[in-house]
């Protein structure tokens, strides 16, 4: 489920999207900390993938800030 496309996300709901960063952010810190435990990461895919997928709802949650004050 790291893959969520920009189509996707752009149909939830503001509260929903703030709930999936959340979760996101607390799995890509739980990543970094294998990383720095073990020095080796097996799944920098995923670490790829978790770090785009939060940019592209802070990207959504931003636009839809900018819509609202025009």
């Amino acid at each position: 489920m790291l893959i969520i496309k920009i189509k996707d996300l752009r149909a939830l709901p503001d509260n929903t999207l703030k709930s999936r960063l959340d979760e996101l952010a607390l799995e890509l810190a739980i990543e970094k900390r294998k990383v720095a435990s073990t020095g080796v990461s097996s799944k920098v895919v995923k670490t790829r993938e978790l770090r785009k997928t939060i940019a592209r709802i802070n990207t959504i949650l931003k636009e839809r800030e900018r819509g609202a004050a025009n």
